[in-house]
């Protein structure tokens, strides 16, 4: 079978993002933006996505930036309802992060609470409003960010971990309520490092200055979103739920 029936480029339309961060998020949207789809952004300081959507409309593209707090109802609402008053919402990503390390005697009750929300809660309340929006067409792709803590807990990540073991639950739970009635709904494990520049700085400090980075550690933020919209070409009768994405460099 030619690779023209497995994967099919879609009708261009309208994509979300919520945690449109300055990396895997911010990759993503040039992706998607480079096929022809209308982008929304939104992150806390929506102000810091300025540079994104002129980087985006240079190439010919077009990025709209908001402002967004995952954590609230109506604010989630209203920025995939605007996302879909420019173009039929397509694809919505929650890439929220919210990754804290802290000793368990250390971790309060307003830490845990609110990695909570913003990992978890906030990934619920994205994929119910999208739903709301792609059910009446019978289609669309809504994507949750994982990470390593997805599948299993370690040591002072407790509150961390927690939430995104809620997050792949909530995504497995969508998967098969959503699955039958078109929308794709998959879950994405990052087991690895991404290549920051904070994350090299990290990895310095531990290993010191002067020894040479390991060959293949980290994960370029471009050839993650090259995963998500290879993700979202797929056709229905063969969609992926769970993809995990590492570097061969990566020991697991």
């Amino acid at each position: 079978m030619s690779a023209e029936k497995i994967l099919t480029t879609p009708t261009a339309g309208s994509v979300a993002i919520v945690g449109a961060g300055d990396h895997i998020g911010a990759a993503i949207a040039r992706r998607f933006a480079a096929e022809g789809h209308v982008v929304f952004g939104g992150r806390r300081n929506g102000e810091r996505l300025a540079p994104l959507a002129a980087e985006i409309a240079a190439a010919g593209g077009r990025f709209e930036g908001r402002t967004l707090d995952a954590r609230q109802e109506d604010a989630i609402a209203a920025f995939l309802a605007e996302a879909e008053a420019a173009a039929p919402l397509k694809a919505c990503i929650f890439n929220v992060g919210a990754n804290v390390n802290f000793p368990v005697l250390e971790t309060t009750e307003r830490v845990f609470r609110k990695v909570w929300e913003m990992a978890c809660y906030g990934g619920f309340l994205t994929g119910r409003e999208a739903a709301r929006l792609m059910l009446p067409r019978g289609e669309g792709s809504i994507f949750f960010t994982g990470a390593t803590a997805s599948l299993r807990g370690g040591s002072g990540f407790s509150a961390f971990a927690s939430a995104k073991f809620g997050l792949r639950a909530v995504a497995q739970s969508l998967a098969r309520e959503l699955g039958p009635k078109g929308l794709h709904v998959a879950h994405l494990v990052i087991d690895s490092g991404v290549d920051t520049a904070w994350v090299r700085q990290m990895r310095a400090q531990r290993r010191g200055d002067d020894a040479p980075p390991a060959p293949d550690e980290l994960m370029n933020p471009a050839s993650i979103a090259e995963a998500y919209w290879r993700l979202h070409l797929q056709t229905r009768d063969a969609w992926t739920h769970e993809l995990d994405l590492r570097p061969y460099g990566e020991t697991w």
